[in-house]
């Protein structure tokens, strides 16, 4: 890791009402770095998603990217900033192929007039054969050159997983948000999608800021882990120190009393 800051969250608070649903998170993910949230369902975790996504306005605090804020960015320009994101509940157009939704995928390095594509011009037919050139790449990346021509429609949910994340990298993101990757996959596909997450990491030099459950996934592929409870922060530090942690305990399995008797029913 460089230790450059890529993403800065500052007392994060986000309110429904009288519902607080992110009281006063904060935390920074570094350039190079896989950095996993974590908690119960309701926790608040998809919500500093949709926050940084800027779905959601917050009440209070500030996230800056690259010593950015995003306060003033309109949602439809967050990718342009190279951020891209993946959803708990896939998001893909389904009545279009592989190559289409990645090639849709792209839609934010287009710099192309009116003029110039009605025309075709040179400038264009250059842009387009880079596009389909860096789709291409994505598409051997992620073994999915069986399924390219293939509508989305048709496709297992397993390799839809993994269409959506293409789908992600193909905007060449700086930091990916990975909105619980392995929902819904079996014990083989969870295997290779912690598989791609290193290699996204190690290979694309892609930061990654994760949402997940799956815990043996999470320690195979965090460098840290921040876990939340009721939208406040509980513990910030590498798995194993917050799996560890007596209130992250406490808010998967009860008291401390009770994981100690579920772990001795299990010895």
């Amino acid at each position: 890791m460089s230790g450059e800051i890529l993403l800065s969250v500052e007392d994060l608070t986000l309110r429904f009402g009288g519902v607080v649903a992110v009281n006063k998170v904060s935390f920074e993910v570094r350039r190079g770095e896989v950095f996993t949230l974590i908690g119960p369902n309701g926790a608040g975790k998809t919500t500093v998603f949709n926050l940084i996504s800027r779905i959601y306005v917050p009440s209070a605090g500030a996230i800056s990217y690259l010593g950015r804020p995003l306060a003033s960015v309109a949602p439809h320009g967050v990718a342009a900033l190279g951020i891209a994101r993946t959803f708990q509940n896939i998001e893909l157009f389904e009545h279009a192929t592989v190559l289409q939704n990645l090639l849709i995928g792209r839609h934010v390095h287009h710099r192309r007039s009116l003029w110039g594509e009605l025309l075709f011009a040179p400038g264009v037919r250059a842009a387009e054969r880079q596009t389909r050139r860096k789709v291409e790449e994505v598409i051997d990346f992620l073994d999915l050159q069986h399924y390219r021509d293939t509508l989305v429609a048709g496709l297992p949910y397993g390799v839809r997983k993994v269409v959506e994340l293409a789908r992600a990298l193909a905007t060449e993101p700086k930091l990916l948000l990975l909105d619980e990757p392995s929902s819904g996959l079996n014990v083989e596909e969870t295997g290779d999608m912690a598989f791609w997450i290193q290699d996204i990491k190690n290979d694309l030099g892609i930061t990654v800021l994760m949402v997940e459950h799956d815990m043996s996934l999470v320690s195979k592929v965090s460098d840290r882990v921040l876990a939340m409870n009721q939208g406040e922060v509980l513990a910030l530090g590498t798995p194993a120190e917050v799996q560890a942690h007596a209130g992250v305990i406490e808010a998967y399995l009860g008291s401390a009393e009770d994981a100690g008797s579920l772990r001795r029913s299990r010895a």
